[in-house]
């Protein structure tokens, strides 16, 4: 069983370099995503990379499906000198082509890539070129004995396969390791993942896989990676959502930035609103949410709407607004600091934001 206390340390993992990223070790988390482009079309790939990494993440997956593929991954990691994994299945040449192309991870599952001579090839060129292999299990790819014995839905299951995985590597001198047993299940992802925290010190890739569409995407995966996290596992995280990938990293943040280990950007707090609610509270909160979105000072801005509990509420925030029939107030660090209209709400407060962390918004 877990045994926690407050407040909670943080698990010892060791760490492993990724490009100009480090993972484990204490570092802070990294957020990752994967591109849903098409490898094969360099411009399609590169696009979607910059995209990525401008709306977050740290780190970055693609998929290798074939030689094809593989040909273009020199030429994409010219053009994206940041943290990029290669994604590979079955065929332990692209593995060797992705490391050969520069690339920072890959990211493979022994058991699918073949006999251990292949796994070992791989695992060599990896070791001299520096390059860390994530060993993914999830729950289309544990051992026959172990679905036999324990079905698919079993913690134990997925920790034993990622251990035994690892253990290939290990055979052959090789520490630079990254694990993740990703579930469906949140809470089978939850005790898979604190198993294997218990048994070794490799950093961990959380994650719930197949979350589903983004609505209850983004609910089960923040429940799952949220209650990891707040219980010291965390190394990196991946948000894996049927929907646009733009979504990943920003929801990722979100999850980091809600479990308040790690402040990183604009924190928009805001009232749900209810009947004493004066203002047009909504369109105001998402507006200042989406222009602030880039900010990368860590700032928590409140934006309420009614005389109750908006004051105190914007006084524990850094910056904030409160409002009502037709005037507001602007406060900081707890001090009223300006009183105005209503719809002068809204430039009042992002220009303190600006002011605060040096950064422009866009109007």
């Amino acid at each position: 069983m877990i045994e926690l206390s407050y407040p909670i340390e943080r698990r010892k993992s060791r760490a492993v370099k990724i490009g100009d990223v480090i993972i484990g070790g204490g570092f802070p988390i990294a957020v990752q995503s994967m591109t849903t482009a098409d490898t094969r079309d360099v411009e399609a790939t590169v696009k979607q990379l910059d995209e990525l990494f401008d709306a977050g993440a740290d780190i970055v997956r693609l998929s290798v499906l074939n030689n094809d593929a593989a040909r273009n991954l020199k030429a994409i990691k010219e053009r994206v000198p940041k943290p990029l994994v290669a994604d590979i299945h079955f065929n332990y040449k692209l593995a060797l082509a992705a490391i050969e192309a520069g690339f920072d991870k890959v990211r493979i599952n022994p058991g699918n890539i073949g006999e251990s001579w292949k796994v070992r090839e791989v695992t060599k060129a990896a070791k001299d070129a520096g390059v860390p292999i994530r060993i993914g299990v999830n729950s289309g790819s544990l051992p026959k004995d172990l679905l036999k014995n324990n079905g698919h839905e079993n913690p134990e299951s997925f920790a034993e396969a990622a251990l035994r995985e690892a253990a290939i590597l290990e055979e052959m001198d090789f520490q630079d390791i990254v694990l993740s047993v990703k579930s469906t299940s949140a809470v089978i992802a939850f005790w898979a993942y604190h198993i294997l925290a218990q048994k070794c010190d490799y950093p961990l890739h959380l994650g719930i896989t197949e979350a589903g569409i983004m609505e209850p995407g983004t609910i089960k995966s923040s429940v799952g990676i949220g209650s990891m996290i707040m219980t010291g596992i965390e190394d990196t995280i991946r948000v894996s959502l049927t929907a646009d990938p733009i979504h990943e990293p920003r929801i990722g943040r979100q999850i980091v930035s809600a479990c308040s280990l790690e402040p990183d950007g604009v924190e928009v707090i805001s009232c749900p609103t209810c009947g004493r609610c004066q203002i047009d509270l909504i369109p105001l909160a998402e507006s200042i949410s989406e222009k602030t979105r880039h900010i990368k000072t860590p700032l928590k801005v409140a934006v309420m709407g009614c005389a109750v509990n908006g004051p105190g509420e914007a006084r524990a925030a850094d910056v904030g607004i409160a409002g009502g029939i037709g005037k507001g107030t602007l406060i900081k660090k707890g001090e009223v600091v300006s009183y105005t209209k209503e719809d002068e709400l809204e430039k009042v407060l992002l220009d303190e934001i600006e002011a605060m962390t040096g950064e422009k918004i866009e109007r």
